[in-house]
């Protein structure tokens, strides 16, 4: 019982799904997706199986369609069912059960489909797809606001206590993802997931692009990950006598830090490590 959206981003081709519910970990359960297969949300009463078959058959080759109707044939629970499919081309599938609490429904558009149940209105769903299409950046935060749309159009009339977001790459490995965090039980769902899409963001960002310190502190790092990013930046830049200061600085405070940045040296994960730690 819940509300959910699975969509494909046009420009990257990644593939996410994004859930909230009175439901207790409800993020374990509702979202599956794999690179460059596809994606599916289960819910209402919601069954695992869909994940993980509907991603094998669409990876044999199945459309989101073909899957869908297959697994559902073979569901003696079907009516009480509601799953959202996509395939890594965007064309996506829909099945709400006729034993679905209401108000439950769903909507396919043009690489998308959201889909709920037990919520307040069809306003819910509806006002997913619209939210999302009217969106833009990364597709977890488009995502994020498709369920802040759908729970300021009521939501699950229960009340919330969990969610989750998962994106994957468009290709990769079958494990690779792009952003996965969720909320297993909280008062509100939606801003803790903000806090962590925040932290997902810095700690994405941590040594891997310029300017990772200012990125660290406002997406709410810890002030360690804060300091390590500046050391990052720095090496980065080539300002040497900045880093050394840092470095300087960390192991005053616990020589086992030069075994830590050692070890950052042999996976090349810190520019200039030997000559930051030879002086140090």
């Amino acid at each position: 019982m819940t509300y959910s959206i699975v969509a494909r981003d046009e420009k990257s081709g990644e593939l996410g799904v994004a859930v909230q519910s009175r439901a207790f970990r409800t993020g374990a359960v509702v979202p599956w997706a794999m690179p460059g297969v596809g994606a599916v949300a289960t819910q209402s009463f919601g069954e695992k199986s869909y994940g993980v078959l509907g991603l094998e058959l669409m990876r044999a080759g199945k459309t989101a369609e073909q899957a869908l109707a297959a697994l559902v044939a073979a569901d003696p629970l079907q009516a009480n069912r509601q799953v959202g499919m996509l395939t890594a081309d965007g064309v996506a599938a829909a099945h709400t059960g006729a034993a679905c609490i209401p108000a439950a429904g769903h909507r396919i558009g043009d690489g998308i489909t959201a889909q709920a149940n037990l919520v307040e209105s069809p306003s819910v769903w509806e006002s997913m797809v619209d939210a999302f299409e009217a969106t833009e950046g990364p597709l977890q935060r488009r995502l994020f606001v498709a369920l802040e749309a759908a729970e300021a159009a009521g939501g699950d009339w229960r009340g919330r206590q969990a969610g989750g977001i998962l994106v994957v790459p468009a290709e990769g490995p079958p494990w690779e993802t792009v952003c996965d965090v969720r909320v297993d039980d909280h008062e509100d769902p939606l801003g803790e997931l903000r806090r962590l899409l925040d932290l997902d963001e810095g700690y994405t960002a941590l040594g891997e692009v310029d300017g990772s310190a200012e990125i660290a502190r406002r997406t709410g790092l810890p002030d360690l990950d804060v300091r390590f990013a500046e050391l990052f930046d720095a090496a980065r830049a080539g300002e040497l006598d900045r880093a050394r200061g840092m470095v300087a600085a960390l192991l005053a405070q616990d020589e086992r830090w030069r075994t830590y940045l050692r070890t950052l040296a042999d996976l090349d994960y810190l520019p200039h490590a030997d000559e930051l730690l030879s002086a140090s």
